[in-house]
């Protein structure tokens, strides 16, 4: 319990570093308020999102890093609420252990807050709770919760989506927060975290953690351009598996795998695993962390597009009719 307050006490500079001036609470209360103001909506719609980050913790418990576990967390989540048309208001997460260890929490909620700093989200509140009969020592668990925002008459959900309309994928950084168990399975098996791969230019480890990117402010510039129908957040379940829940029944998107290469973890991974394509499909982003579908006579304004961060937009398929 000592140790538990000494955190509370410890993490205030760099939650309040997140705080917008709708926030009217400091940590330590039991419950975080955030007054809004939707006065420029004509009918506002909350929209929100919890995850995780699944076994890419147990890359941070081999490696000791976990700042950049805390920045994939907020990231994801505001991704999946920013497809919608959504703007993020506040963050809160749950951070549960077997013991707690100070130093290892604060790089875990310092990566929270940057990601919430970045994204414009206010940390406004979270949970640590110690078990020790759940958890092995040093290990935890991570999730968090996103609210946000979007006027009903700017949600995109994809219901405009038509035959012959273009899937434009935005790419990644690596593996995001998906598909962690079988590329553990795979390369921990022959390899260790702090083995430097010639193809990877890093090591194991830094190649596994890679920050999940937020696509929030990619996705303010697309939304905004004629011709968008929808965007998909690419996790588990692939290209395709994401797409397909923002296209209308009768429809399906059809990607042409050969439109891009993949980036070298996702080759290493098939090589060493000997892993059959239509898993690694399934398992992986492959290099496209976000979907964008927008109608056919619109694709050349879109492809010229600047979008920050690094990333590209490529057309990587269609719209077709169900078979």
């Amino acid at each position: 319990m000592d140790a538990g307050n000494r955190f509370v006490k410890s993490i205030g500079e760099l939650v309040a570093r997140t705080h917008r001036p709708e926030v009217l609470t400091s940590i330590g209360g039991f419950g975080g308020l955030f007054q809004p103001d939707f006065s420029s909506m004509k009918q506002p719609v909350l929209v929100s999102s919890v995850d995780g980050v699944g076994t890419k913790l147990i890359i941070a418990f081999k490696t000791g890093v976990y700042h950049t576990v805390g920045q994939c967390l907020v990231n994801h989540c505001v991704n999946d609420i920013a497809v919608c048309g959504a703007e993020p208001l506040f963050f809160l997460d749950y951070f549960s252990t077997g013991k707690l260890k100070q130093e290892v929490a604060y790089d875990v909620l310092k990566g929270f807050s940057i990601a919430c700093e970045e994204n414009g989200c206010a940390l406004i509140g979270g949970e640590t709770a110690e078990m020790p009969d759940i958890y092995a020592e040093g290990e935890f668990d991570l999730a968090g919760t996103v609210v946000g925002v979007v006027d009903r008459e700017e949600i995109i959900d994809g219901s405009g989506i038509r035959e012959g309309d273009v899937i434009l994928g935005v790419t990644g950084n690596g593996l995001h927060t998906n598909g962690y168990s079988l590329a553990r399975k795979v390369l921990l098996s022959k390899y260790s975290a702090d083995d430097s791969i010639a193809e990877l230019g890093m090591t194991i480890g830094e190649a596994l953690l890679q920050i999940h990117p937020s696509y929030l402010q990619i996705i303010r510039r697309l939304k905004k351009m004629a011709g968008i129908r929808g965007f998909a957040h690419i996790t588990g379940g692939g290209i395709i598996g994401n797409t397909e829940r923002i296209v209308p029944e009768g429809l399906q998107p059809v990607v042409n795998w050969d439109s891009w290469e993949w980036p070298a973890i996702f080759s290493l991974i098939r090589k060493e695993g000997d892993v059959p394509v239509e898993d690694m499909r399934q398992a992986f982003n492959l290099g496209i962390g976000l979907t964008a579908v927008v109608s056919q006579e619109t694709v050349d304004s879109f492809l010229k597009t600047s979008i920050p961060g690094g990333f590209r937009i490529l057309p990587i398929g269609e719209i077709k009719t169900s078979r």
